[in-house]
């Protein structure tokens, strides 16, 4: 039983872990489970905490790869349940071939990903991490289209991300509250104040819905939509 716990020497716990060092700097003050000593503790836990790592205001949930387990808002995506785990599969893949190439990609880079379509975002060093990104997320299995968004941008830019983050947190807020928008459908992503959104609406109405919301936040320098109809 000892080993069920036994520490990986690298794979999902090593990803998850510089993740989750990330998250705490840049994203959510409120982290208190993402230290590398609590990920190697339980291992087995890193591919279902990896799967949604870089969805933080998303509507997608984590799911456990070839579990029983997977997240309740995924039942009621327009993707199901199989869409769900084929993208934390997907994922997975990316951030494996994303670490052994730089670890500075899974640092300074995010990916959305929903049936296979992945949308890729974040501040690259250079224009050569720009394109390993892009070229190493078409190499996983199950990767339909790729949408490079990614900004060469070598600064940390820790203001400009709180920035960011309240800018999808508004947005998301107002999703949920809008009788009109199914919000778990929708993935946020934003940088440097641009909303990039991704997913499946039911109606153009629905869409047009989204949009407004989004082009109301205030500081929003611009949306970009591969919101599927």
């Amino acid at each position: 039983m000892k080993d069920l716990f036994r520490p990986a020497a690298d794979g999902p716990d090593r990803i998850l872990a510089i993740m989750a060092g990330r998250s705490c700097l840049m994203r959510s003050a409120a982290c208190g489970s993402c230290s590398e000593a609590k990920v190697r503790r339980f291992p087995g836990l890193a591919v279902l905490l990896l799967a949604g790592a870089s969805v933080a205001v998303g509507g997608c949930v984590p799911v456990v790869v070839g579990g029983a387990a997977v997240g309740v808002n995924a039942a009621t995506q327009e993707r199901g349940l199989g869409g769900a785990v084929s993208d934390a599969e997907v994922q997975t893949q990316i951030n494996h071939l994303w670490l052994q190439h730089s670890e500075r990609l899974v640092s300074r880079l995010d990916m959305t990903i929903d049936e296979g379509r992945v949308l890729l975002t974040g501040r690259a060093l250079d224009e050569t991490m720009r394109a390993d990104a892009v070229r190493l997320a078409w190499q996983a299995r199950g990767v339909r289209e790729v949408f490079n968004e990614i900004v060469v941008d070598p600064s940390d830019a820790l203001q400009q991300s709180a920035s960011d983050r309240w800018i999808s947190t508004r947005l998301r807020t107002a999703l949920i509250a809008d009788a009109a928008v199914q919000s778990n459908n929708f993935s946020i992503v934003t940088v440097n104040n641009v909303v990039y959104l991704l997913g499946r609406a039911r109606t153009r109405a629905e869409l047009d819905a989204v949009l407004a919301n989004a082009r109301g936040i205030p500081n929003v320098r611009n949306v970009v939509s591969y919101v599927r109809v």
